[in-house]
């Protein structure tokens, strides 16, 4: 009895456990790209379209199994009824939102041919896009011919351009948008006439630094020679409810969706939470890094009434979910080598999209049926959360985001949410805490300057008397000092310094009069080991504290964890080869300086890093992104000021001219490259040699 009991209560009181196993795995990425391991936030519910059946030709009165052959799309229309471009069977297959069949939709009237994608706009016009025969069709309701929109004619339209429509979406207005296979220059646009309207949504080619030094070398003939790099072409398009059109591409490395407005602006374009700033943004994720499969083939996506967006990736069988700005939300994946079928792993992903439930499906091209998918309860959570965070109902949402974070304490948009409510409520102390630990440089610092602002206004009467005290101080020593002739005794002590002491003070006379400096170094013996090994440890310390030190709203890296000993080996292998690169160089074009010269003249040279790391370390902890141009130009211009030492060090020590130094750096730096690639390549070939030692060693000790 107790046995029996114990079933019953698991099988009737918790069902929600039972039905909670989903044959795949979801992930979160944070914007630091590592793995978080979350619930499910989909659970399969059903697969539909197994089962169809239809009037055998030779006998009408009997019913034969056909099933689906090579589908590529899939649509669902207001009512949530099914529909399914057969693309093996040439027809339409409509569902019921059950997965009944309803009907099939063959066209006798002008057969299709390879039909690859669907729309049914709210009139329940079916628009197809009919593939084999190069044209798109629209139906009426009963599924008879309207209209075939062909090739438009156009001046243009390039001759060259092939319209093979794949998928296509009709905005309210009835003009179509058609993604054509391989069109680079982006959707064709088409009035309800079926005239030539121009591309819309192209995307843009990218360019390298390789790109631009053939510009500045290549002849036009060589550039004839070259073979054509076209940007990538559109894979599939959707719209929601708004007009907005969404658009996903293949061969792409960024911004592979795009969320269009009427103008083909991209909406996507730096809105997200970690949004680059050099609009670099990717989609398409993978839960490890494989480098056979390390580039994702989007190839199909949906966006629900929330404006969530969920896109399939087609080659890594991976499904991925984007709110509305971009924003990931999950992914899930499963083990696409399991043998047997499993409801929810789906083998080759063709197509999606979703219903008025925000239910998705998804079209398995191998296994030839639709598969459904349900929110969890942690999915529809997250949903919920979300789109009033999307809203700007921050804190609205802070009880659900709460909720979210107690079942998932390492889900990022959960704590997210949690500082944009904090921040909303004026709790500034808090939202920094929690944009920190989310790792949102922009919240990070909209609400530190918030809590700089509040304690300048309580402590601007202290600061200020402060700073006068100081001022006075300084006055009164000034006139002190004068009357004393305590500068007098000071200049007399510093003539009677130590041979380090006035070493080490070299490395000022070299910030004021470089040249004349590097000289007194080669000449005049004004360096040596002991003050050139103190100035390259505080130099690397210094270092070491700006990479570990410095905002992380400037250096996101260091909300991770810093390895300072991989610092300061990277620190030491630059200096190392600069130094025997540039010793070697100048060796051969005569240059007068020796190794010791070349050695103590680029440590001396590193001394700003001495001056300014800790300053601007310290510095960069109480600015925000509003001065980030003040903080990038003392960045930048402290290591700019070491390149220019490191040149008059060139200069001076080897006693050449400005050309001849010229030559001499830009030597050093290939050489440092080439050196570092000599490494690179011998480190990997001595692995592989130890790894062949070892594998004979026990080959032989086995035998």
């Amino acid at each position: 009895m107790i046995l029996l009991a114990a079933i019953i209560s698991t099988v009737f009181i918790r069902p929600a456990e039972i039905l909670a196993y989903t044959p795949y795995n979801t992930n979160y990425k944070d914007g630091y790209d590592q793995l978080v391991w979350t619930q499910s936030a989909y659970n399969p519910v059903a697969a539909l379209g197994r089962e169809i059946y239809i009037p055998d030709p030779k006998k009408p009165d009997q019913l034969i199994f056909s099933p689906l052959k090579q589908a590529q799309d899939l649509f669902i229309d207001d009512k949530d009824q099914i529909y399914i471009a057969d693309t093996g069977n040439n027809r339409i297959v409509h569902l019921d939102e059950k997965g009944n069949l309803v009907r099939i939709l063959d066209v006798k009237e002008s057969p299709l041919n390879k039909p690859q994608g669907l729309f049914i706009d709210p009139k329940g016009t079916i628009y197809v896009a009919d593939t084999g025969n190069k044209r798109v069709v629209s139906l009426d309701k009963d599924g008879k011919l309207i209209r075939e929109f062909k090739r438009p004619e156009s001046k243009f339209l390039p001759a060259s351009f092939k319209f093979d429509p794949v998928k296509l979406v009709v905005d309210k207005r009835g003009f179509l948008y058609i993604a054509a296979l391989g069109g680079y220059q982006g959707l064709v646009q088409l009035d309800p006439t079926g005239n030539f309207q121009g591309f819309f949504g192209a995307n843009t080619t990218s360019f390298s630094l390789i790109d631009m030094f053939k510009r500045l070398v290549y002849t036009r003939e060589m550039y004839v020679r070259e073979i054509s790099k076209l940007p990538g072409s559109i894979a599939s398009v959707t719209a929601d409810q708004d007009g907005m059109i969404y658009t996903v591409s293949k061969d792409v490395e960024y911004g592979q969706i795009k969320k269009l407005n009427i103008a083909g602006l991209d909406q996507l374009e730096s809105k997200g939470d970690f949004a680059k700033s050099d609009k670099k943004t990717s989609y398409g994720e993978m839960a490890f890094f494989d480098f056979q499969n390390r580039v994702p083939l989007l190839s199909d996506l949906t966006v629900d009434l929330d404006g969530n967006i969920t896109v399939i990736d087609s080659k890594l069988k991976v499904v991925n979910q984007y709110d509305s700005s971009g924003n990931l939300l999950f992914f899930w994946w499963g083990d696409d080598n399991a043998v047997t079928t499993k409801l929810g792993l789906v083998k080759t992903p063709t197509a999606i999209t979703t219903n008025s439930k925000n239910e998705l499906f998804i079209l398995d091209g191998e296994n030839n049926f639709v598969q459904s998918f349900r929110l969890s309860e942690f999915g529809a959570l997250v949903h919920k959360a979300n789109h009033l965070t999307q809203e700007g109902k921050y804190e609205e949402s802070e009880a659900l985001w709460a909720e979210v974070n107690r079942l998932n304490a390492y889900y990022t948009p959960a704590i997210l949410g949690l500082a944009k409510a904090a921040y909303k409520k004026g709790d500034y102390t808090r939202a920094q805490q929690l944009f920190y630990e989310a790792g949102q440089a922009q919240g990070y610092s909209d609400a530190f300057w918030q809590n700089r602002l509040v304690w300048f206004q309580k402590n601007f009467g202290v600061l200020m008397n402060v700073i006068i005290a100081v001022f006075i101080v300084l006055f009164i020593l000034e006139k002190w000092s004068k009357r004393s002739g305590w500068r007098q005794k000071w200049r007399q002590r510093k003539r009677s310094e130590s041979l380090l002491v006035q070493q080490l003070g070299q490395a000022f006379y070299i910030l004021k009069h470089p040249i004349d400096g590097f000289g007194g170094l080669r000449y005049e013996n004004k360096a040596g080991a002991w003050s050139s090994l103190i100035i390259w440890i505080l130099a690397m310390a210094s270092y070491c504290i700006m990479q570990a030190g410095i905002s992380f709203i400037f250096n996101p890296a260091v909300i991770l964890e810093v390895n300072l000993l991989t610092i300061a080996v990277q620190f030491l292998a630059i200096w190392l080869a600069w130094v025997i690169s540039n010793y070697l160089i100048s060796s051969i074009l005569r240059g007068e300086g020796r190794f010791r010269d070349v050695v103590y003249g680029s440590t001396y040279a590193l001394f700003p890093l001495v001056l300014v790391g800790l300053p601007l370390t310290i510095l960069s902890n109480v600015m925000t992104l509003n001065e980030s141009s003040i903080y990038y130009f003392l960045y930048f211009g402290l290591f700019v000021w070491i390149g220019l030492l490191l040149f008059w060090k060139v200069q001076s020590l080897q006693n050449y001219s400005i050309g001849e130094t010229s030559v001499s750096v830009v030597l050093s730096l290939i050489t440092m490259t080439v050196l570092g690639v000599l490494i690179f390549i011998t480190v990997g070939l001595t692995k592989e040699l130890t790894d062949f030692g070892y594998s004979v060693f026990q080959e032989v000790t086995i035998r």
